[in-house]
């Protein structure tokens, strides 16, 4: 069998505020400037997934791009979209909301059900600005 990468790319929007508590209001905008924003801030995020996988025969797929369309709405999109990543996202909870550990996050997220579909997960992408995105393996 040959094994192949596919990614697909989902969007959406959230807010999301860089602070740390440990820190005066001064020093976290020092560090975090706008993003420090006390009424947050948003961005139009686009979120790359990328799996491998092994071309089955039979369909000539090495993942159904329906079924990863599915897992990323259902995992990432459909809880993150139009919310406060610092409030209203379980999977954000305790900590920095990042793009870095929003991604890391992220994977975490996909990681199971796409082995569980017979894929593995290879890279999350996840772009903030048209000059800014992450990318994480895993790890």
């Amino acid at each position: 069998m040959q094994e192949i990468f596919i990614t697909r790319v989902e969007h959406f929007n959230a807010a999301h505020k860089l602070w740390n508590s440990n820190w005066t209001a001064e020093k976290n905008q020092e560090i975090f400037g706008k993003c420090a924003n006390e009424h947050f801030h948003g961005h139009n995020y686009e979120l790359h997934v990328t799996v491998k996988g092994n071309i089955h025969p039979d369909t000539g797929y090495a993942i159904n791009a329906k079924h990863l369309k599915d897992l990323m709405l259902q995992h990432v999109v459909d809880i993150a979209d139009h919310r406060n990543l610092n409030i209203d996202v379980p999977f954000m909870h305790g900590q920095m909301t990042s793009s870095e550990n929003f991604a890391v996050a992220i994977w975490k997220q996909l990681q199971q059900p796409i082995e569980a579909i017979g894929a593995k997960l290879h890279c999350v992408k996840l772009i903030e600005t048209k000059n800014i995105y992450v990318e994480y393996y895993g790890g």
